[in-house]
């Protein structure tokens, strides 16, 4: 147990330090603009691209690993979203919000801290899968029901053009692209460039669970409404179950495969959902409530998570 809280202490500790600084230190929202730049476009990107140009090409095409996983996150998100649906008396903007608290882990700012911390470089790869297409799961799922269900139809052309936009220029998906084709040309950066990018890879977890509790305490905080419970449950207790339940019941994944792809569905809610509802103009406070409260109660649940892990009492196997 002493193995898991060294693990996990430290992590969720940053997280608290952010948080901590965030309520008690008056320093305005703007402030954070440059910390945030260099997550977002220097430090994750060079992670991604690092972790992905060393990776063999044979092993970054795993399409049975990476459709059991969208599959699952996309299942997961369609629950939160008529469980929504049901609460919020018929509102499909507010719904398809809510499934983004209950269905987008926080593959970005958390998962490859956690998961490389948790299980060593072998998780790289898995990490940088699940993140590229549940990210593009989401970017293209938000826009399309938004364009449905809005009073403002852009037209399937704009939509289309607005969802390739979102997925080829995000930075992460930009540098996971080129470490791709890095890989498969077997092309090694130059010395100098090299040593920056380990620079700015060994920056990326700290910085971005700092930057994390700091945005999630400057959200305003007001009544919770009755479907968030059910939103957080969906996302850190039923998610990481189909995803365990299906990768366990296929088979011939190696088990830091399986360890990765529970641990990333098992994170809280992506800060994306409060980007993209403050970004539609719908559900805004709802979802900076379920982000918090989801990453305060994954403080539990994760460990615990770890905890089955380290005693590998997780079964990889379900029907031998």
């Amino acid at each position: 147990m002493a193995d898991i809280l060294s693990l996990a202490l430290p992590f969720f500790g940053l997280i608290a330090l952010g948080f901590a600084s965030g309520k008690f230190v008056k320093i305005p929202e703007d402030g954070m603009a440059w910390l945030n730049y260099l997550v977002l476009y220097m430090a994750l990107p060079a992670l991604f691209f690092q972790t992905m140009s060393r990776t063999p090409i044979e092993q970054l095409a795993n399409g049975r690993f990476i459709l059991a996983t969208v599959s699952c996150t996309f299942l997961t998100f369609i629950v939160a979203f008529f469980v929504a649906l049901w609460l919020r008396r018929g509102n499909a903007r507010e719904a398809t919000i809510a499934g983004v608290v209950g269905g987008y882990a926080n593959v970005g700012y958390m998962g490859p801290g956690l998961t490389l911390a948790a299980l060593g470089a072998q998780a790289t790869v898995p990490t940088a899968l699940i993140f590229v297409f549940d990210s593009t799961l989401f970017f293209t799922l938000v826009p399309v029901l938004m364009a449905a269900t809005g009073t403002e139809r852009k037209g399937a052309a704009r939509t289309t053009l607005l969802i390739l936009q979102r997925v080829f220029t995000h930075p992460f998906i930009v540098a996971t692209l080129l470490g791709i084709l890095a890989a498969s040309l077997h092309w090694s950066p130059p010395a100098a460039i090299d040593r920056t990018l380990e620079f700015l890879k060994n920056a990326a977890a700290p910085c971005a669970l700092f930057a994390l509790g700091v945005t999630v305490a400057l959200r305003p905080f007001t009544e919770t409404p009755r479907e968030v419970p059910l939103l957080i449950a969906i996302k850190l207790l039923l998610h990481p179950v189909l995803i365990w339940l299906l990768l366990a019941s296929l088979g011939g994944f190696s088990p830091i495969w399986i360890y990765t792809a529970v641990l990333m569905a098992a994170l809280p809610s992506a800060l994306n959902a409060f980007v993209m509802a403050r970004q539609y103009e719908v559900y805004v406070e709802q979802a900076s409530n379920g982000v918090l409260l989801c990453t305060m109660a994954s403080v539990l649940t994760v460990t615990a998570l770890l905890y089955l892990i380290e005693r590998k009492l997780l079964p990889l196997t379900l029907f031998p």
